[in-house]
């Protein structure tokens, strides 16, 4: 069916939703809108769909919503009896978010499937946790994670409280494109399917369980009663979920000397204080860094949207707040569990930390100091839920602490998908930690690098919005893909890594076989440690490329990652 066609239908339909009807005729006689709108249907992938809010196939409505929880009906119909244990939905603060897990809801109930709705927004991480503890047969969270305010999201998660299996989430993907036209999908009237049971209302009873279980992140109880109080942290939620639920986190904790900011403590859903609610940019902590200067803290923390990433502004020498990489911020968490469990002889021998391919490799070398075991999976956290559940199912490994350099963390696996709150409250325990030496985070940041050398890392994202984009990126794949690199800044590769294939091919033309799942992912091993990977990004319309170096001193790693982003804009040019 051509995108003529699927427009025609929507335009005829006489109960299609108001605004999208207005919006339609604002449309009108403009095509190339209209194409980008209805020329194919928003990608669901392994981890759901994202996109931008509005009419059309292409676009996050009512009626994609609709027709991405009726694949799931159709997933959960094929395991029998098992769904009676119903789905988990939660939502954050965007644009619809409550009108879409409603809309959840009612699809699921006109199939006699319970569901368990969140009274009001909350993290991520917290439906991770409710799946499990109500032993759902599935998650659904309406988010756009930390995307500007026009996009929503929509993430399906498995009975384990992760991200749904790659195994499952290609059956449903299956599903979900095999419904022609979501304009006829039927939805239960909504006081009727809470009368029958089919839609219950969840929210303070489980943020207490979760709180109760978020305790056993703290190690060192006395540090923190010692230095808890002066430890002057200001955190700010972006808006979002976070807010709920991460100042009693810090609370009950004993970290009282928290200010938050208060602009953007309210939920808005235009983030109207923001440039991006992404915690990962400078400009997020603008409020942040204005409200840390007047107060004189020690750290600045922003959780985004859905609260499963978080970004760490530290104090520097000189007055000035820096924000902190996510592979810094990683660095700082994984040498704290590791020297606080040696200290406190609890420290497994089998215990494992959990990282993404395309994360910083100094974690790795921190590890090895400690004798513990680093394993490498693809990106995605679901991959590192599955792990975990790899080890518990083998009774091999004690997990220890998961992070990607995209800002995720998971310290107790309560959890089975990257959590702020977690991280929020490690963090704080760590800043607590160095200010009982006199010394800022940032000092422990220097204190890892001169032990175990300077690593600098860098992220670079190029957008490639609508048809020409996919296009584009793909075509940019294929290009480095095909084209036979043997040197970067004139540094040799020894080795190139296609995950695709599952291949890794040396400069000598050894080959030997990836062990991960295929993934459209390129890593390339320079003979100086230095490597640099390259991906489609699997929710937003971006290719990235990871840049990694390392070094006995700070310029010299500096210089190096500024030679090989030179190199990569030389390629892409």
């Amino acid at each position: 069916m051509s995108w003529q066609d699927t427009y025609l239908i929507w335009s005829k339909e006489e109960m299609l939703e108001k605004s999208l009807k207005e919006e339609l005729l604002l449309l009108q006689g403009n095509e190339e809108a209209l194409k980008e709108a209805f020329y194919a249907p928003l990608e669901f992938g392994t981890a759901g769909m994202r996109g931008i809010l509005g009419v059309g196939i292409n676009r996050m409505n009512i009626y994609t919503v609709r027709q991405a929880t009726e694949g799931l009906v159709r997933l959960l119909d094929a395991k029998g009896d098992k769904k009676k244990r119903g789905v988990v939905i939660a939502y954050d603060s965007r644009h619809f978010s409550a009108e879409f897990a409603g809309q959840a809801a009612k699809v699921l109930a006109n199939h006699n499937i319970p569901s368990f709705v969140f009274e009001s927004l909350r993290p991520t991480p917290e439906l991770s946790f409710a799946v499990r503890e109500l032993k759902a047969l599935a998650g659904i969270m309406i988010t756009a994670s930390h995307n500007p305010a026009q996009y929503n999201g929509y993430k399906v998660y498995g009975e384990n409280g992760g991200q749904m299996s790659p195994y499952d989430a290609n059956i449903l993907t299956e599903y979900v494109l095999a419904i022609e036209n979501p304009l006829m999908i039927k939805v239960a009237d909504e006081k009727q399917a809470q009368r029958k049971g089919l839609i219950k209302i969840v929210g303070e009873d489980l943020d207490n369980k979760y709180l109760e279980l978020i305790k056993e992140v703290t190690l060192n109880q006395e540090l923190i009663n010692e230095v808890g109080k002066d430890l002057k942290l200001v955190y700010t939620p972006l808006h979002g979920a976070g807010e709920k639920i991460a100042w009693r986190a810090l609370m009950q904790a004993g970290f009282t000397a928290v200010s938050v900011v208060k602009e953007q403590a309210v939920p808005d859903k235009n983030f109207s204080t923001l440039k991006v609610p992404n915690p990962e940019e400078e400009s997020a902590f603008e409020l942040a860094i204005k409200l840390g200067k007047k107060v004189g803290a020690d750290i600045l923390i922003a959780t985004d949207p859905d609260a499963d990433r978080l970004g760490v502004a530290v104090c520097m020498p000189n007055g000035f707040y820096q924000v902190l990489t996510g592979n810094q911020i990683a660095a700082l968490l994984a040498k704290y569990l590791l020297e606080t469990h040696k200290q406190k002889g609890t420290l497994h021998k089998n215990a494992a930390i959990l990282k993404s391919i395309v994360s910083s490799e100094l974690v790795t070398k921190i590890a090895k100091s400690y004798n513990v075991a680093v394993f490498n999976v693809l990106t995605g956290f679901k991959f590192i839920a599955e792990k975990i559940q790899e080890f518990e199912n083998a009774n091999s490994y004690e997990y220890l602490f998961g992070f990607e350099e995209s800002y995720g963390y998971l310290v107790k696996p309560f959890v089975r998908d990257k959590d702020a709150i977690q991280a929020l409250l490690l963090t704080a325990e760590v800043a607590a930690f160095y200010k009982k030496q006199g010394k800022s985070l940032y000092d422990g940041l220097q204190d890892i690098f001169k032990e175990y050398g300077y690593y600098f890392e860098k992220t670079i994202s190029i957008t490639m919005d609508g048809i020409g984009g996919v296009k584009k990126i793909k075509e940019l794949m294929e290009k480095f893909r095909n084209e036979a690199f043997n040197v970067f800044d004139e540094i040799v590769i020894s080795v190139i890594e296609d995950y695709k294939t599952q291949t890794a091919i040396t400069s000598k033309k050894e080959i030997t076989k990836l062990v991960t799942s295929p993934s459209n992912v390129l890593k390339y091993l320079l003979e100086d440690a230095s490597w640099i990977a390259v991906r489609p990004s699997g929710t937003e319309p971006k290719v990235k490329f990871y840049l990694a170096t390392s070094a006995n001193n700070e310029k010299k790693a500096q210089a190096k990652i500024d030679k090989l982003e030179k190199e990569i804009r030389k390629v892409l040019n």
